[in-house]
This record gives structure tokens, sequence and C-alpha cells, in this order.
């Protein structure tokens, strides 16, 4: 089954022979190796790139474990490369090589060479690349399909894709299961048998009942204002654990290395300051969250938030939780000061979105609670409600846009609509 993934084969084609590694990097089972050793090695060839020019070796595969070896690699390489024209060499798995930094760094120093790698995430995270390569990685992060990639190959409505789709999220292997159990077994035996037995591995946890019960919790709390001090408090008067917050915080540290979680950090508006604590975390793929769970916790609003969030991540937006302080009369005439939120802060070079996430608004009360807090930022810049409801985009008399959510997610440019 053909997906498209048009925009990460943007993403590249824009970073060709610009003197840099291109690393891909994201979740495992996301489709980092099709994108690369498929999608791009295609589309070289369709551009008329002759086949002998692309050295592509997926160090996974038996046959080349010779090239495990660092100078073996970069021997192999240097051989192919016979003339002067342009050379891509793309490689899988890259952590099987011990000293990959070094051999990558030696290939920059060939002129007529572009490099593309994938690794995976036991040995290889976006902190390594940041680290190692000393500025020269470019990371791409792909991310499990969007719902308008996964609608290209779902066959049924828009609505059950959508239930479907927050269900089982979007790991590319699930589109070609046909049963509800085959999709739930193959998500929690890779959410325990590889991600955290990865992550386990990795970081050598000893304690690994605490980082699996914390890991529970996370889920059951998508899109909640949480810290680390506060899920220690948690542990000890729920769980009567010892664990402190300093431990939570590396262990939250691992998940999101891994790819596996991200963080949304609270950003003062009228302040203009971010605000360390408490943050908001939501999981890369609602599929995996589920299967966590076991998938006993289907709470759709908080389903549909993370994946608003994760959509806002795939289209390149830096993503903060809003807060904004007000002062308001009380029934006594006292004034007291008030803390209100905002979803989302989308921002992306010099754009801009206030965004609500909110699953019904049955009346007027709701309606006025979700535009409250937008109502209190005095800049020019859209604000959004993005509802459960299919809806025509409308905008009220305050300039307040609201969506439905298969609009948003599934037009590219909804935003600007």
């Amino acid at each position: 089954m053909k997906i498209n993934r048009d925009g990460y084969l943007d993403k590249i084609r824009l970073r060709e022979k610009n003197g840099m590694i291109k690393v891909i990097t994201g979740v495992r089972r996301v489709g980092k190796s099709y994108l690369l050793f498929n999608i791009f090695l295609n589309d070289l060839l369709e551009r008329g790139i002759a086949r002998d020019h692309i050295i592509d070796i997926p160090l996974d595969d038996i046959e080349y474990e010779e090239l495990r070896e660092s100078h073996a690699l970069y021997r192999f390489v240097k051989s192919k490369i016979i003339d002067d024209k342009q050379y891509y060499v793309l490689l899988d798995e890259i952590q099987y090589v011990p000293r990959f930094v070094d051999v990558m760094n030696s290939f920059l120093h060939i002129e007529n060479l572009d490099v593309y790698v994938t690794g995976s995430n036991s040995k290889f995270v976006s902190s390594d690349i940041l680290t190692e390569f000393r500025g020269r990685g470019d990371e791409i992060r792909v991310y499990p399909l969007s719902f308008a990639e996964f609608m290209t190959v779902y066959d049924g409505s828009e609505v059950d894709g959508l239930n479907e789709y927050m269900t089982y999220g979007g790991l590319p292997r699930i589109v070609s299961m046909k049963t509800d159990d085959q999709k739930s077994k193959y998500l929690e035996n890779l959410f325990k048998e590889t991600y955290i037995k990865d992550i386990i591995d990795r970081n050598k946890i000893k304690n690994t009942g605490e980082f699996e019960d914390l890991v529970n919790i996370l889920a059951s709390a998508i899109g909640s204002l949480t810290n680390p001090k506060k899920l220690e408090n948690t542990f000890q008067s729920v769980m009567k654990s010892t664990i402190t917050d300093k431990t939570i915080k590396t262990y939250i540290d691992y998940l999101k290395d891994a790819f596996l979680i991200d963080l949304a950090i609270r950003y003062d508006i009228k302040g203009r300051k971010y605000v360390s604590t408490p943050m908001k975390i939501y999981f890369v793929d609602t599929g995996l969250r589920n299967a966590r769970l076991g998938f006993r916790q289907i709470e759709e609003s908080h389903l549909m938030e993370n994946m608003i969030y994760n959509e806002l991540k795939v289209r390149g937006f830096s993503v903060d939780v809003g807060l904004i302080e007000t002062r308001e009369v009380d029934e006594n005439g006292a004034k007291r000061r008030k803390s209100l939120e905002v979803d989302f802060i989308a921002h992306k070079g010099n754009n801009k979105y206030y965004i609500q996430s909110a699953f019904a608004l049955p009346d007027t009360e709701k309606k006025a609670q979700e535009e409250r807090p937008l109502l209190n930022i005095n800049d020019s810049f859209k604000k959004i409600v993005i509802i459960g409801n299919q809806i025509k985009l409308k905008r009220d008399e305050n300039g307040i846009a609201t969506l439905g959510i298969r609009e948003f997610l599934l037009k590219e440019n909804s935003l600007d609509l």
C-alpha cells in the first residue's frame, strides 16, 4: 500500500546539497526507512539521477554486516564515487556503526556527496544529533500519518475515518490491518516490547515498575497541566512511592527523546514570558496512548486536543499553552486575580494563532467560556475555536473563528480560511 507523504519529500528536497548530514528521525515504525528508501529514492530516479550514483545501504540487513565497521563503510562509499557528478548516499539504521559521527563528518569532506541517514530511537535521538554533529546535522522529524494522509488510504467516510484515527492513530502499518483485534494487539505489543524496552535498555533504568507507572499516569492525563513535583505527590499519596521529582523529570526527558511524547510549555501572553511549570504533555500518536491504557480511556475531548497539537507540530508550528492574567470583580465587589488558559499558541515565523479545543459547544454559556480567554488577548493575531462537530467556518462579531475538527485536519490552510 503506497501512502503519499509529499510534505516530507518536500522537506528533504529543500535540504538537498546543503552541505549537512540530513538525519531522518521519529518514533520507531513511523516510516522513516520507507520515506528514505522508497519515496526519496524513487524521486531521485524519476528526476534522472543515475542508479549507480545513489548508494543505498540498509545497515540492519545481514548482507551489509561487514559495512557496520566505520572504516569499511567509509571505504565502500568512497569506492563508489568514480566521477565528479553528484552522488547520494542513503544509510538506514546508522546506529549499527559504532563511530557513525566520525564517518558522517568524513563524508562532508567529499564535495559531490549528499548524505541522508535514519537511526533507531534506542541509540539515536534528537539530543545526539544536536550534540554530536555540532551544527552539521540537519534533522527532519517524521510524525505518524496526519489525518489527511490517513484518509488517502482509508476506505470509508470521513466520520468513520476520524473515529478510527482517534482510536488507533496513524502509524503506517495500522492502515493495512483489517480488525480491531489486530490493531489493538499490534499497538499494545509495540509499546511494551519496542518502545518501553528501548528506553529502559538505552538509559539503564533499574526501577522499571515506577517508570511504567509514570507512563500510565501521563497517558491518563494528556492535555492536563502538570509538573514533576505534582507527579511526585501523586506517587507518594497514591502509590506510597519515594520517587523524586528529579527522577520523574529524567524519565519524562527519556520519553521525549524517544519521540513518544512532547511538551507544551506555558507562555504568559500579557507578560510575554515563559512560565516553566506547569506544562502539558501530549503523545505523538493517539493510538499508542490508547494502547498503553488498554483502550479503556477513550475521552474524545482530550484525544481531540492531542490530535490538534500533533497536527500543528506536523505543520511546523512551535506550540505553547497560553496563560492570561486578568483582574475580575467578585460577587462582593472585591478585585481578584484570575488565570485564564488558551489551549494553544501556534507560531511559525511571523504567523501566530490562538486556538481553543472544544469537543462540543452545547450552549451559549460553554461558548462564552471558551471565547473568554481569547477576548482578553489584545493583539490582532487570529483567534480560533475548533470543535468536534462538522460545521462551516464562521466568525462572530468579535472576529473569533469557529471550525470543525475535520475541516481543520484535512485542509492544510485551514487556519487561514
